[in-house]
């Protein structure tokens, strides 16, 4: 059965107001670039957003901010985006920054069923305010919840019909987690490939995580911040 939608309008259309999305890459790298512009397209406000960071100000999540259709932000970086300081500055924006690798584990283990793991990382800081702790070995360690999304959004390499995924390289960063953590994901892929042609070894995110897979166009694969060495 063929997992493969025609449009983004189509794979989005039961999204609404208020839900939760988890959307990979890591900068502008490997971001579900096209899934993103629909859903500035459609206008969805209320969003909670899951991702590493929110893009740039004209390009990746930052459009949803200029938007104005996401209205909580979870991430371990902010720092390339004004309107994300703008935004949370002047209290419209509510954000929940948590470490890397907190985030990436949270998101693992929301798709593995985990509801909740300990970590010593921010024991100690802002971060561990109003969380449980525990001794382990004479250790503190923080309780963090599993997060679960009603989207996850994915940027892959290959997909076959089935929604199996191959992600390029450093583009694979948390598109792999966040395939795994929502209820329904929607893989956008650069080349689709025929059923068998993917060998099993090379398949990172099995069909049975991914919901509907869409063929994008038209990538423009910034570069986030580019640096000249002189000479």
């Amino acid at each position: 059965m063929t997992k493969v939608k025609q449009s983004f309008e189509e794979a989005l259309q039961g999204l609404q107001a208020n839900q939760t999305l988890i959307v990979g890459g890591f900068g502008l790298c490997g971001i579900p670039e096209n899934a993103i512009a629909a859903i500035r397209a459609k206008g969805t406000t209320g969003l909670t957003v899951v991702s590493n960071n929110c893009g740039v100000d004209d390009f990746g999540l930052g459009i949803l901010l200029a938007n104005r259709q996401i209205t909580k932000m979870v991430a371990s970086y902010v720092g390339e985006n004004k309107i994300f300081e703008q935004q949370y500055l002047s209290g419209e924006l509510e954000v929940e920054l948590t470490p890397q690798g907190t985030l990436a584990e949270r998101i693992r283990a929301g798709g593995a069923g985990i509801p909740a793991f300990y970590t010593a990382t921010g024991v100690g800081t802002p971060i561990a305010e109003g969380k449980p702790t525990k001794q382990f070995d004479g250790k503190t360690y923080i309780e963090e919840r599993a997060i679960t999304g009603d989207y996850a959004l994915v940027k892959a390499w290959k997909a076959d019909p089935l929604g199996n995924l191959v992600y390029r390289k450093t583009a694979r960063n948390f598109n792999p987690l966040a395939a795994t953590a929502g209820k329904i994901t929607i893989a956008e892929v650069e080349e689709l490939v025929p059923v068998g042609a993917l060998q099993p070894d090379e398949i990172h995110t099995p069909g049975v995580y991914v919901q509907h897979v869409i063929v994008g166009k038209d990538y423009e694969k910034r570069i986030e911040r580019k640096t000249m060495r002189e000479g």
